[in-house]
This record gives C-alpha cells, sequence and structure tokens, in this order.
C-alpha cells in the first residue's frame, strides 16, 4: 500500500496520490486529495492498493501536491518479492537455472528465457551478440494476456567488446499483494535493428504441486471469494487447495479459505453465484451441491481448527439428512428438493460427511448410527454392479439404472467407507472401498494404460464442467485408503497419475488439462486445474 504526504506547507496546500497500471501512461488520479486545514503546516492521504490481483495487474504510484503550483514525484514501482526473493538480484547467486522454454533467434542472436524452479525467480540472456545489443524481461499476471507495467524488466545492454548479456533476476509471486504464479518471458533487441524478438511465455515449477496451485489461484476471485461461474465446483476446487495445504505443509493459499467463507456464506439471488438461488450456509435446492460445501469446511476444519468451520458443516449436512427418506427404495437421500432422483453422488457425499461428523463430534452417537444406517443402504442399494462399480443411480423402480460409471462416484464411495471403517474398525467397510477401488483400477471404463480416464476424455469427446472435475474427487479418496492400507498398488497408481499429468497434460504455464494423457480436444480450465492439482498433491504426500 502507499500515501503521500505533503509538509511544511501552509493552509490550502494539498496533497494525493496518482496510480497507473501502465508505467504512468495514464494514471487514477486524485487519489485521497486532502489539504492542510488552519493551524497545520502538513497533512496526508489515505492509503491505497498498489496491486488489483482481481484485475491480475501491479501498479505504479507517485504523490502530488499543490501549492501554489502542481509537481509529482517520480513514479514508483515497488519490488516485487516472494520472501526473501526479491526484483533485482544477480542470477549468479541462483542456486539453479533451466530454461523452460526454447531459445528464440535475431539475427544470429540468441535470447533464452532462465529460471530458478526452486525459489521462483527468472532472468534473461542474450548470446552471439555484439556492443548495442539488449536483453530484457517481460512479467505479466495473467497468463502473458497484458504485461503494460512489467514490460522491459532489467533492461540491459552488451557491452564494449562484450558479446552476451544477462538481466537481473525477477521474482514471480507477489504474495503481499495477492498475485501469484506470474508468467515471464525473455526478449532482446540488436543493435543495428528496430524489431526485438521474445521466448514463450513460463511459469518457474517450485513443486510440481505448488505450480498446479499458483496456476490455479490466477483464476480466484477475490473479491467475490470464489471461482466465478460454479458453484459445486468451487467447493470441490476449495478442498483441493485446502489439502495442498494439509499434504505439502505449503500455506501460502490459507487466506483464501476465510474470503470464502465469508463472502458467500449469506444469500444470493438465482444468477448470483448459479441458476438457483443461495439461500445461506451454502444450501439451495441442489442437494448435492450444498454436499460438496460441507465437505470443503470439514476439511477446512481439519487444517484450521476453527469451529465456525465445523459448524458449517453440521447445518448443511443436517440440511441434507431432512431429505433421507426411507419411503421410496427404502431409504436413501434424494438428490434435489423435488425428490426426483436417488443417486450415487448425493448418497456417497452424505455418507462421507455423516461419518466425518461422527469422528469430529466428541461423544456423538446420532451422526455414527446415521452413517452406518446409509452405509447398509448403500450396499444393497444397488448402486454397486457386479463388476464393482458405481453407476449414476437408481431407477424409479429402485434398480441400478445401468448409467454411466463416473470416477467421482466411485471415488466418493472408496471415501466413505474408508472413513467408516476408521471410525468402526470394522474390516467389511474398507473391504467394500478395497473392492471399489481394484474394480477401477482394472476397467477399462476408468482406467486405460494405467491412467484415470472419464468415458468423456476419450476419442473426440468432450467434458462438460462438471465432469472436468470428476477425476481429482476419485484420487483424493484414493489417496485416503493408500493411507489406510499401505498398498503399493494404489500408491504407485497415484504417482502413475501425477508423473503423467506433469509430463503429458501441462504448459509451459503449468496449466493441466482434463486429459491426463494428453492428446486432443484437451481443453484446460481452473475445474481441470483442481483435479489435477488432486493428483499432484497427493503423490506429492506419499
Amino acid at each position: 500500500m502507499a500515501w503521500a504526504s505533503i509538509d511544511n506547507g501552509t493552509r490550502g496546500d494539498a496533497v494525493w496520490l496518482d496510480r497507473s497500471w501502465d508505467r504512468g501512461a495514464t494514471w487514477e488520479g486524485l487519489l485521497g486529495k486532502a489539504s492542510i486545514p488552519s493551524s497545520w503546516t502538513g497533512t496526508r492521504t489515505l492509503m491505497y492498493n498498489i496491486t488489483d490481483p482481481v484485475g491480475h495487474r501491479r501498479g505504479w504510484i507517485r504523490a502530488c501536491g499543490d501549492a501554489a503550483g502542481v509537481t509529482c514525484t517520480d513514479w514508483v514501482y515497488p519490488k516485487v518479492c516472494d520472501g526473501t526473493h526479491c526484483d533485482g538480484a544477480d542470477p549468479a547467486t541462483a542456486p539453479s537455472d533451466e530454461r523452460p522454454v526454447p531459445s528464440t533467434t535475431l539475427f544470429g542472436r540468441a535470447i533464452s528465457l532462465h529460471v530458478d524452479q526452486r525459489d521462483a525467480t527468472a532472468w534473461g540472456a542474450i548470446e552471439n551478440g555484439g556492443p548495442g545489443d539488449e536483453i530484457w524481461l517481460d512479467r505479466s499476471w495473467d497468463e502473458g494476456a497484458t504485461w503494460p507495467e512489467g514490460s522491459s524488466l532489467g533492461r540491459t545492454g552488451v557491452s564494449s567488446g562484450a558479446t552476451s548479456a544477462r538481466t537481473a533476476m525477477f521474482a514471480t509471486r507477489d504474495p503481499r499483494g495477492l498475485l501469484y504464479g506470474g508468467a515471464v518471458r525473455a526478449c532482446g533487441r540488436e543493435a543495428g535493428h528496430a524489431e526485438g524478438s521474445c521466448t514463450a511465455w513460463a511459469r518457474p515449477a517450485p513443486t510440481r504441486a505448488r505450480a498446479a496451485a499458483d496456476a490455479l489461484m490466477a483464476s480466484y476471485r477475490t473479491d467475490e471469494g470464489w471461482w466465478r461461474s460454479s458453484w459445486w465446483n468451487s467447493a470441490a476446487t476449495l478442498t483441493a487447495l485446502v489439502d495442498f495445504a494439509r499434504r505439502t505443509g505449503d500455506h501460502d493459499y490459507d487466506w483464501a479459505i476465510a474470503r470464502t467463507f465469508e463472502q458467500n456464506r449469506g444469500v444470493f439471488p438465482a444468477g448470483g453465484r448459479g441458476s438457483d438461488p443461495i439461500e445461506g450456509h451454502f444450501i439451495s435446492r441442489a442437494v448435492d451441491d450444498a454436499a460438496w460445501w460441507a465437505i470443503a469446511w470439514l476439511d477446512a476444519y481439519d487444517l484450521t481448527h476453527e469451529r465456525r468451520y465445523l459448524d458449517e458443516a453440521v447445518t448443511i449436512t443436517s440440511y441434507i439428512h431432512t431429505f433421507w427418506d426411507t419411503g421410496t427404495c427404502g431409504g436413501g437421500v434424494w438428490w434435489n428438493r423435488e425428490r426426483t432422483y436417488k443417486n450415487a453422488v448425493t448418497n456417497g457425499l452424505y455418507l462421507w460427511l455423516t461419518t466425518s461428523l461422527h469422528q469430529r463430534l466428541p461423544g456423538d452417537t446420532t451422526w455414527g448410527t446415521r452413517a452406518t444406517t446409509a452405509a447398509g443402504w448403500y450396499l444393497n442399494s444397488g448402486l454397486i454392479g457386479s463388476s464393482g462399480l458405481v453407476n449414476d443411480g437408481l431407477t424409479g423402480g429402485c434398480a441400478n439404472n445401468g448409467q454411466t460409471v463416473w470416477s467421482y462416484n466411485q471415488g466418493l464411495a472408496i471415501g466413505a467407507f474408508t472413513q467408516l471403517w476408521r471410525s468402526t474398525g470394522d474390516d467389511r467397510y474398507r473391504s467394500t472401498a478395497r473392492r471399489l477401488a481394484d474394480a477401477a483400477l482394472s476397467s477399462p471404463l476408468l482406467t486405460r494404460n494405467g491412467v484415470l480416464t472419464e468415458s468423456c476424455d476419450t476419442g473426440t469427446n468432450t467434458c462438460d464442467d462438471n465432469q472436468k472435475q470428476f477425476k481429482g474427487i476419485f484420487v483424493r479418496h484414493l489417496a485416503d485408503l493408500a493411507d489406510a492400507t499401505n498398498s503399493a498398488a494404489y500408491r504407485a497408481y497415484l504417482v502413475k497419475q501425477a508423473d503423467t499429468i506433469w509430463t503429458t497434460d501441462r504448459d509451459p504455464l503449468n496449466r493441466l488439462g482434463q486429459r491426463w494423457s494428453g492428446g486432443s480436444p484437451n481443453v484446460s480450465d481452473w475445474r481441470t486445474q483442481a483435479g489435477a492439482l488432486e493428483a499432484l498433491t497427493a503423490a506429492d504426500g506419499l
């Protein structure tokens, strides 16, 4: 943040800030303008932000005053720092030097981008050049879409008698400004020509999971506290972020937990957070949507130990319990308020939640009883087919409807029965979880060439916004079973997913797509990023 002051003045003299997002070409003027009152000789403005995480930009700032004439300071661009790593360091001090993208050439000059992956810093270099050639770095906070305030960083010329030069190092993360995963590229110019050339954009990757998390947070709306346009997906994405913190010990994004809770606990009209109104406490007519939020808050409670998150999960799960109905199919939770469908996802969520609440509420018997009742119903409902795969739901006649086997239904059942085993010690539940996991790992409906594959990942198919995130939910729960069984096979499977994603499903900006085995069509957005983050986190935590 920044503010301006004026001293040694007289009554009526004024001071203010100008803030620019394009290096001073244009600016927001007269910010916080304040005048010296009578009997004073100075005053100051209020403070103003230098960063705009919603707009993915970092500002330049100057102070201006009017004392029978206007004058301003120079524009200032505060250093970007990620802990102890700040703009301006000497590349010779970098512990590593990697080139994440190919060099570019210009009139025989080689222009290259260099990064120190561990510390997420970068610099540019020009080689085979001559005196007057120049090298610089561009830095973008929106994946290379814009970079007006971060252009020509460290611009350096090749000195007389030399053939190469390099810039200083620059940071790619600005935690204080809530800007992460900055993209960088190296650019250069040959002395005798006006045109320049640049490498492709790239992001450093300190670790696989942190690189994925950094790219994910570029889509988080800090002003609204969610990933815009998808309500339940935002809950599952927050869970992925909490899992990242719990398994890796990296707490860079813990602030987003509280922000999401505080910004979204209230009421929203239809269109505010989804097609349905949100009625408070993350509840809407879609029963399963509310359940995803209850999972997120239980996960947040485990990380932070803040009671408000546990209380919120109890409130949401109590609402979900009102849709448990023994009058149809002998039990089970309805998918929506209209009570039109009993499906695997809602009942898998309910079983996991009731079991998890029992574990976290000392002396509880109510939720524990509900969990064992739900487990008995699930096992006898017909949702699990003869091959050990979970179909989408039940028919009106209460039989398995034979609809698509989705990975998240399989994963929720694995996780729920694993947790129920932890609660009761009854090994039939863990055996059920293993049967479900083994079926998923061996069936071509879910695993192809050792890689988790949704039916919409195959051929020319594409996944919708819901389906994009299913696989991450599966690996989250398989990782829980791997911890519970110490199974080498499950651990190897999880490592395989992470390795495949990193080598075949990642671009230089660490964006991760829907198809973990690569290929096309392969879309990427924050939903696919969150799903892949779960896989990378699970493998890193083994």
